[in-house]
C-alpha cells in the first residue's frame, strides 16, 4: 500500500472525517481549516521547507508546543483561542493516529497536552427595558424596516444562532395553527421552537411582500437584491440597530451582537419560570451544564430566590427582628446574679 502524504490526510480529514463522518456544519469545518492552515504554515517555516514538501515526520510534539506558544507570544491570541486551537489539533492528531500507525505515539502525546485554565467569558444579555427600548427605536418606514424588525423579533423569540438564521428557509416555518420553526443547528441536528403569534405574523407579512409565489427553498431573510443574507450580513443589521445601546451607562464595552439575543432569550425564559431542560432543548445545547450557566447570571432569578428566604434582620411578618438575647440588659443581669 502506498504511503499517505500529508496533503491526502488533511484533505480526507476536512472532507471525509469532519463533513461526512462527524456531520459538522460548514462554519465549523472552516474553523478547523483556518486553524490547520496556521499550524501547517508554522510547521513549514520552522522546518525550513515549502508547505507542499512538508513530510509527516515534521509533525512532532515539540513543534505543536512551539506553535501553541507562538499563538500567545507572537500573535497575542487570548488563552481561549489557544485552547480552541489545541482542541482542533487533538482532533486532527487523533485522526492521524488512526491512519498512520507510525505517528500514533506523537498523536497520544498531543492529545495529552493540557488546556490552560481561564475564567469563562462573561455572558451579556439585554434586560427587558433594553429590549423594549431597542424595538421602540426601530425604523417603521423603508424597504428594509419590516425585514429588520422581523429579524430582531425572531432572534429574541427563538434564541437561534446566526448561522441557523442564515440557513432558514420558508419550508422550515409553520405559521398557521400551532406556530413553530425548525432550525438546523450544530452537529447537523434539527430542533423545533415555538413562535409567538406576533413573530409568526411578521414572518408571514415579510414573505407575502415578495413577488411571485414563495418556494419552500427560498431564504426567509434576504438582501435588497433578493439573495439570502449571510451570517455577516445578519451581524451588520443587528449591529446597526443595536449600536445605540452600546453607549448606555453600565454597558460600556459590551457590544450587542446576534449572540447576545441568544443569551437574552435564555435568561428571559429562565426568569419566566421555564424549566432548564426545556431551555436546553429550545437552544439546542448538548450539555445541560451549558444551559445552567444562565441561572448564575440572572439577577432577577436570584432576587426571586432571596424573597423566598427570611431576612436575618426581619421577621416573616415584615416587622423588626427580636433583640438578640445577649443584648437584653435585664436577661444579662439575671444571668450574672446566678
Amino acid at each position: 500500500m502506498k504511503d499517505l502524504t500529508l496533503g491526502q490526510i488533511v484533505f480526507a480529514f476536512l472532507v471525509d472525517h469532519l463533513q461526512v463522518a462527524k456531520g459538522l456544519r460548514p462554519s465549523s469545518i472552516a474553523s478547523y481549516r483556518d486553524g490547520l492552515r496556521l499550524f501547517l504554515c508554522f510547521i513549514a517555516a520552522d522546518a525550513g521547507v515549502r508547505i507542499t514538501a512538508l513530510p509527516l515526520s515534521a509533525l512532532t510534539t515539540e513543534r505543536v508546543l512551539h506553535f501553541l506558544h507562538s499563538l500567545e507570544d507572537l500573535r497575542h491570541n487570548h488563552i481561549r483561542t489557544r485552547n480552541q486551537r489545541l482542541a482542533m489539533l487533538r482532533t486532527f492528531f487523533g485522526y492521524i493516529g488512526g491512519r498512520v500507525p507510525e505517528l500514533l505515539a506523537v498523536a497520544e502525546q498531543v492529545t495529552r497536552i493540557s488546556a490552560k485554565r481561564v475564567a469563562p467569558p462573561e455572558t451579556y444579555y439585554l434586560d427587558r427595558t433594553e429590549i423594549e427600548t431597542l424595538f421602540a427605536g426601530l425604523p417603521s418606514e423603508g424597504d428594509a424596516a419590516a425585514r429588520d424588525r422581523t429579524l430582531l423579533l425572531f432572534l429574541y423569540n427563538t434564541g437561534a444562532r446566526v448561522q441557523e438564521v442564515a440557513d432558514l428557509r420558508v419550508g422550515h416555518l409553520a405559521l398557521d395553527g400551532q406556530r413553530w420553526v425548525r432550525l438546523h443547528g450544530k452537529g447537523d441536528k434539527w430542533r423545533t421552537c415555538p413562535l409567538w403569534k406576533e413573530t409568526a405574523e411578521h414572518l408571514r407579512l415579510l414573505i407575502e411582500r415578495r413577488k411571485g409565489v414563495p418556494c419552500p427553498e427560498d431564504a426567509v431573510f434576504c438582501s435588497s437584491r433578493g439573495t439570502a443574507l449571510t451570517r455577516f450580513g445578519l451581524y451588520k443589521i443587528v449591529r446597526r440597530h443595536a449600536a445605540r445601546l452600546d453607549a448606555t451607562p453600565g454597558r460600556r464595552g459590551r457590544r450587542v451582537t446576534p449572540h447576545v439575543f441568544r443569551h437574552t432569550a435564555a435568561v428571559h425564559l429562565l426568569e419566566a419560570g421555564v424549566e432548564v431542560n426545556v431551555i436546553r432543548g429550545w437552544l439546542g445545547h448538548v450539555s445541560l451544564g451549558t444551559t445552567n450557566r444562565y441561572a448564575e447570571i440572572s439577577l432577577r432569578t436570584k432576587a426571586a430566590a432571596l424573597d423566598t428566604c427570611t431576612s436575618p434582620v426581619r421577621t416573616p411578618e415584615g416587622g423588626a427582628r427580636k433583640q438578640p438575647w445577649h443584648t437584653d440588659a435585664a436577661l444579662m443581669a439575671w444571668l450574672d446574679a446566678l
